[in-house]
């Protein structure tokens, strides 16, 4: 949901770019056993022994298997809109928003969708085909972190701090391979209950963000290497923080598979139709289905068959629900620099008056920590089945968005190697910030007092 002044001249778009309690290691293929039941009744519902074969990976998963290529029907589109819910119907349509200016937006659309734009009276400024922007997988953005390297390095931290860094996977994802967490507790470990007030930070939702992955990383690198610091042995000592780098595995290793990226959003369901992918960020069960989420399969922010029906989402929901001591959560993104809160799916405030204080007390501190821009995610544009507005109503986790990185200049979801260190310290500053008010964020806003 990133928000850009943008230019009309078209050079500068040219730039734009398992279960719980598995160990690291282990094989991803997909076992028998009631463990596993759920995935096989997800894969039973959408009828996936009906469609092409998908790999399940190995120890080291291969590259996504996916029906016959086809011709990338995605086009970048400016289309005119000059008030919010002009944007909501664009999202609506099925064009994911990726920039917002004072008359316009601009972001990904299937033709489908530019015809139904179209249909619907917007004016289309700008079209290009995406294979105009397919670049190659530079030598500098080596320092991004595929799923093996991602895996590698959670490992290594967790081999050098066994006394303080665990593993575990919280599920699974389509494809089959593990959504690992690292966990940083100083009397718990793996998927054991902790009293300790918790902190979730998650990253990847959407496949072609990876500098979502990065940030998540950084953050367990820096409580690791920060570990005897008086200020971060105090949470570390007093909190349960869980960092989940990529939760949208397979999408970010499609992304990359060929040496070019795909501009992949979503995860590599297979759909009845053909199509690939569901939004895992409009499929969570808040306002399902609503506005700024499409039931076109093709679109970018198609919300899939039924609220949860992913098992990313439904990986996530249930590692969450099981610890009742998470009182926190950041969802990363990328890009625009805001750090949003609840709610996306509606356009009203957050009905709780202490929690609005607190949520508006937060975003701003952390707005200040990183350079950003705090406000409520929906006035950008109306999405709902979001993440944040979920975690929020049904488990009362006080949810952040953050979205990482200016879209200016050049970059946009694709930034180079720099932008890694560049976004890094003002974000593990706010991180550290939400953990400190994880066991109560309502001491947030009494602190400004």
């Amino acid at each position: 949901m990133p928000r850009l002044l943008l230019a009309l001249a078209v050079a500068a778009f040219a730039v734009l770019p398992a279960r719980a309690g598995s160990e690291p290691g282990r094989s991803g293929a997909v076992p028998a056993g009631d463990s596993n039941r759920p995935l096989i009744q997800l894969k039973r519902e959408a009828k996936a022994e009906e469609l092409p074969a998908v790999d399940q990976p190995s120890a080291a998963p291969a590259a996504p298997a996916v029906p016959a290529a086809r011709a990338d029907q995605r086009y970048w589109v400016v289309v005119r809109a000059m008030t919010r819910d002009q944007r909501t119907a664009i999202a609506g349509a099925g064009m994911s928003i990726e920039e917002i200016g004072s008359n316009q937006v601009a972001g990904v659309a299937h033709i489908k969708t530019i015809q139904k734009l179209k249909a619907l009276g917007f004016e289309i400024l700008f079209q290009t085909s995406l294979a105009r922007y397919t670049k190659d997988f530079p030598p500098q953005d080596k320092a991004y972190h595929d799923y093996k390297r991602m895996l590698e390095a959670l490992q290594s931290l967790a081999k050098a701090n066994p006394k303080l860094v665990s593993m575990f996977s919280i599920g699974r994802t389509w494809q089959g391979r593990d959504i690992w967490c690292a966990r940083f507790n100083t009397t718990e470990s793996g998927a054991k209950p902790s009293q300790k007030p918790g902190a979730v930070f998650v990253g990847n939702h959407h496949a072609r963000e990876h500098l979502s992955v990065e940030i998540p990383l950084k953050l367990a690198e820096h409580l690791a290497a920060k570990q005897n610091d008086p200020a971060v042995r105090k949470l570390l000592e007093s909190r349960d923080i869980y960092v989940i780098p990529m939760l949208n595995a397979d999408g970010a290793e499609y992304d990359i598979s060929t040496g070019e990226y795909k501009w992949q959003r979503k995860n590599m369901r297979v759909n009845p139709d053909q199509e690939i992918g569901v939004d895992l960020n409009r499929n969570y069960d808040f306002l399902f289905g609503g506005e700024g989420s499409s039931g076109d399969t093709y679109s970018d922010t198609y919300h899939g068959p039924s609220a949860f029906s992913e098992p990313e989402t439904q990986a996530f929901k249930a590692f969450l629900e099981a610890r009742p001591n998470v009182k926190t959560l950041q969802s990363y993104h990328s890009y625009s620099s805001l750090i949003l809160y609840p709610w996306g799916g509606k356009d009203s405030p957050v009905e709780d008056a202490q929690d609005l204080k607190a949520y508006k007390v937060m975003a701003a501190a952390m707005a200040k920590m990183t350079g950003y821009t705090a406000e409520q995610s929906s006035d950008l544009y109306v999405a709902t089945g979001d993440c944040t507005d979920w975690t929020y109503a049904a488990l009362k986790i006080f949810s952040f968005t953050t979205e990482l990185y200016p879209s200016y200049g050049n970059g946009g979801f694709y930034p180079g190697a720099a932008a890694i260190d560049k976004e890094a310290p003002g974000n593990i500053k706010a991180a550290l910030y939400l953990v400190e008010y994880s066991d109560d964020p309502h001491r947030a806003a009494a602190a400004t007092r």
